[in-house]
C-alpha cells in the first residue's frame, strides 16, 4: 500500500528528563522512538520499529515541536537546538530550552516536576518502507523498516493518530482482499485440474 504522501504519527510513554548542562544551558531529552518493540495498535494488529528506520532520514531538518503543533517549535536539527541520534535502543534527542521563549520554559518545568514525561514523532513511509506479516494465529504485524522524519514531540497525552489506525486498517481490509483472490485462483486452478 502506498502511503508515501500520507503524515504518520508514531507515540510512546517515555522517560523524558531535565538536564542543566555545564554551561548552565538546559535540556530536555529522551527516547522519542524505540525499537524492536510490538505496539498493539488495536487487538490482532501490532507494529513493530526496526533498528533502521532512521538511517536515512537523521540528514533532515527535523523539529522539535509540543504536542505536534508547528505553532510551538523547541528546537531544530538545522539550528544545532535539536540533537537526535540512533543507538541500540532506539531513537534518542536533546532540545536545547530557549529561554527567552516562555512556552520552552514552562514545558521545560512541567517535564522536571513529571507532569508530561511522553514524546511522538511524525513521518512518511517511503514506498518499500515497511513489511507485513500475516500471522499464523491471524494477527497481523506492521514492521517500518525506513521513514521520513519530520519532527519530534513533547506530548501530553501520547496516542497512536487516527489517520495512522484508519491507513493499517485499510491495509488490513487490502490483504484480506488479496488473500480471498488467491484463494479463489488457487480453487480455479484446482477445478481446472479435478
Amino acid at each position: 500500500m502506498n502511503r508515501e504522501k500520507e503524515r504518520q504519527i508514531r507515540s510512546l510513554t517515555a522517560d523524558l528528563k531535565t538536564r542543566n548542562k555545564d554551561d548552565g544551558e538546559k535540556v530536555i531529552e529522551g527516547y522519542f522512538a524505540v525499537f524492536n518493540s510490538e505496539t498493539e495498535l488495536w487487538p490482532g494488529a501490532y507494529e513493530e520499529i526496526n533498528s533502521s528506520a532512521f538511517n536515512k532520514t537523521l540528514g533532515n531538518d527535523i523539529r522539535a515541536l509540543m504536542n505536534h503543533d508547528s505553532a510551538f517549535v523547541l528546537g531544530r536539527t538545522k539550528a544545532g537546538t535539536l540533537q537526535l541520534k540512533v543507538d541500540e535502543r532506539g531513537l534518542w534527542g536533546s532540545i536545547k530550552i530557549n529561554e527567552n521563549d516562555s512556552d520552552a520554559v514552562n514545558l521545560y518545568e512541567r517535564v522536571k516536576r513529571g507532569d508530561v514525561d511522553q514524546c511522538s514523532f511524525g513521518f512518511n513511509i517511503p514506498v518499500g518502507g515497511e513489511t507485513a506479516e500475516q500471522r499464523d494465529d491471524g494477527s497481523i504485524k506492521w514492521t517500518l523498516r525506513e521513514v521520513d522524519l519530520h519532527e519530534v514531540s513533547v506530548v501530553t497525552f501520547p496516542a497512536y493518530s487516527d489517520t495512522g489506525v484508519q491507513a493499517r486498517k485499510r491495509d488490513v481490509e487490502t490483504m484480506k482482499k488479496q488473500k480471498l483472490e488467491q484463494r479463489k485462483k488457487a480453487l480455479k486452478e484446482k477445478m481446472k485440474i479435478g
